[in-house]
């Protein structure tokens, strides 16, 4: 009798980032989220090549450098979004967009609706807090 295991489809080990240089880019790009990050950079801080590096990242995360970044900066804008009154300005600065149209251009792209109207419904539908 064959073994399950023998046809259960493997997840290839090879051409990825071994953990610890999965993590240093990792950290290199959230510790950098507000500056331009080149993908040169992050690969010398793997002691890659620049081609072999994105090859492997996206082999590991499933995502190219540049959306990884791309991603986190927007989960960091939408952080900032619900959690302070800055204006949306100061977050795509802070969160390394050029300018704030590029900031709006991207999340919209990626959430569907703009900044705005994502702040809009995020604070109506914030549950209230009910003092004791």
């Amino acid at each position: 009798m064959a073994r399950l295991e023998q046809y259960a489809p493997r997840l290839s080990a090879t051409g990825g980032l071994c953990p610890r240089r999965e993590r240093i880019a990792k950290q290199l790009i959230l510790a950098n989220l507000g500056e331009s990050l080149a993908i040169a950079d992050l690969a010398q801080a793997c002691a890659l090549s620049r081609s072999h590096f994105s090859r492997a990242f996206k082999c590991t995360t499933g995502l190219s450098p540049q959306d990884w970044i791309r991603q986190q900066r927007i989960q960091r804008a939408k952080e900032l979004i619900t959690g302070s009154s800055m204006s949306l300005t100061q977050i795509s600065l802070e969160c390394g967009f050029c300018d704030q149209a590029h900031f709006c251009h991207m999340f919209t792209r990626s959430e569907g609706v703009n900044p705005m109207t994502w702040r809009n419904h995020q604070s109506r539908h914030k549950p209230e807090v009910i003092a004791a």
